[in-house]
């Protein structure tokens, strides 16, 4: 039994199914990969399992050690441990770094905060009085997000695209906070269509119009999801998908 698992997940927007029976076991502590091309469903998976505004009606269950999180609100997903670094992290005008992470640190301490900073690649000194809004810049929030999720010490951490937007230095940092994170015994879940990324996980999953297409070891997905979907031209269309998901 995974820490976290999505039992035949449905989810429709405006009409259009966008996860169509999918069925996934994450195995605590591991780092794993959702790996697939643009609008196969990966965003919207993440944005179900922790609970965001309009994702809330899907049939089939997604199940938190064993018990049910179906009717959960967000907030109460997140006070269980699950939490989500969006691809475009937010703004919040006047909140200081300093204030935002320690709002989000598990231990209230200092010296938690400023370490985090400096795992990620920022100087504490330079940053803990600035303000968490446009005047940083996309891959300094990006860093501060991921500071805020080290010191939150979550039991599930669902990272959206952690590689957008960001230089070659930055991403290293975010693979060493990741590593950091599993080290700590925090179930990684990368969202991604980054080869680089993918390289990260210890175990894959591949997803293509909403459905679950293969699973296993990194070597095995890389090859196909390289082979196969990068220079594929088959459209996002879900309900186009035969049973099993098979193209």
């Amino acid at each position: 039994m995974g820490v976290l698992e999505i039992k035949d997940l449905k989810l429709q927007l405006n009409n259009k199914t966008i996860i169509n029976r999918l069925n996934i076991d994450f195995w605590e502590g591991h780092v794993h990969a959702v790996v697939g091309p643009n609008g196969a469903g990966k965003s919207s998976l993440a944005a179900t399992i922790v609970g965001l505004s309009g994702y809330g009606s899907f049939e089939g269950d997604i199940l938190f050690n064993g018990e049910s999180i179906k009717k959960l609100p967000l907030d109460q997903r997140a006070k269980r441990g699950i939490t989500l670094g969006w691809q475009e992290p937010a703004r919040f005008e006047g909140l200081t770094v300093h204030d935002f992470l320690m709002a989000a640190s598990k231990e209230k301490a200092e010296v938690n905060i400023r370490n985090a900073l400096v795992m990620v690649g920022l100087t504490p000194d330079n940053y803990l009085n600035r303000a968490v809004d446009k005047t940083l810049s996309g891959g300094e929030r990006k860093k501060v997000e991921l500071a805020s999720i080290l010191v939150m010490e979550p039991k599930v951490a669902l990272l959206d695209e952690p590689d957008s937007g960001i230089d070659i230095e930055s991403i290293n940092r975010i693979f060493d906070a990741v590593h950091i994170l599993k080290d700590r015994g925090t179930t990684v879940i990368l969202i991604t269509h980054s080869l680089a990324v993918l390289n990260e996980a210890e175990h894959a999953f591949l997803m293509c119009n909403g459905e679950l297409v293969d699973k296993g070891p990194v070597d095995k997905i890389r090859k196909y999801f390289e082979d196969r979907c990068m220079s594929c031209l088959h459209k996002n269309v879900p309900d186009t998908l035969s049973p099993g998901g098979q193209l």
